[in-house]
């Protein structure tokens, strides 16, 4: 029943959002900010993801790939494909679900232990519209670019082991690369990431809005909301890929 009672608590948060998404001039300001805070300060920590994922991802590949019937080419598109579909979306997601969604769960889980969101609304303002929905729209907003971001440095990262470690040429690299990419792959990794987003950040903004019993309290709302988001994390990426492949 309590499953159920989230579940129904969390569509209400939503669906109050998103009536509340008209109001721009109570919440603009916090949407630039939680831009910045979603996007511009994670930038170094997606970057360091992807650029070793994608490293790492040459070398395993190479190593396992090593047949003399094999063109070494074919790790630049097995690195290229696994990056654009599912790497640089899914790593640069369960890294931000603890950076971004563990900061909103604990920022919103305080105001709400301390009495601020009362406080908030007891003057008049629609705290889901001055809390929620600024730090949604980030998330829409600023996921994609991190995706790209992570992306081009997954890439980049894959295309520097290769020649450092002298296991694939970088002429070869570029030719696999360039053999089996698809414009479509491009569109399938920005939805993933429009929807981890969105999934991250409702989440973290339902958990944290809720929360009760003071500091405890709060510890639990940010550990719900970590768990909770790479699980859905996940879950959406089945679902997507089934759906959308």
């Amino acid at each position: 029943m309590d499953i159920f009672y989230d579940f129904g608590r969390y569509c209400k948060l939503l669906y109050q959002a998103i009536r509340s998404s008209t109001e721009f001039k109570t919440y603009y300001k916090n949407f630039v900010s939680e831009m910045i805070k979603i996007g511009y300060d994670s930038l170094p920590i997606v970057i360091l993801a992807g650029m070793f994922t994608g490293a790492v991802l040459t070398i395993q590949t190479s190593y396992q790939l090593e047949a003399p019937f094999i063109s070494v080419s074919i790790v630049g598109s097995i690195v290229v494909q696994s990056m654009v579909i599912e790497l640089a979306a899914v790593i640069s997601g369960l890294v931000l679900a603890g950076r971004v969604g563990a900061r909103i769960a604990t920022e919103l889980g305080t105001m709400r232990v301390s009495e601020q969101i009362d406080a908030i609304e007891s003057m008049g303002f629609n705290s889901i519209s001055f809390l929620v929905v600024p730090r949604v729209f980030a998330g829409f907003v600023m996921f994609p670019v991190l995706y790209v971001a992570a992306l081009s440095f997954g890439i980049g990262g894959g295309f520097m082991a290769g020649i450092i470690t002298g296991q694939v040429p970088a002429m070869e690299f570029l030719k696999g690369g360039r053999e089996y990419f698809f414009a479509w792959d491009i569109i399938f990794g920005l939805t993933k990431s429009i929807v981890f987003g969105f999934v991250i950040t409702s989440i973290s903004c339902f958990k944290g809005y809720y929360a009760t019993g003071g500091a405890e309290g709060v510890g639990k709302a940010t550990t719900n909301a970590t768990v909770l988001s790479c699980i859905y994390i996940l879950l959406s990426d089945l679902v997507l890929a089934a759906v959308l492949l």
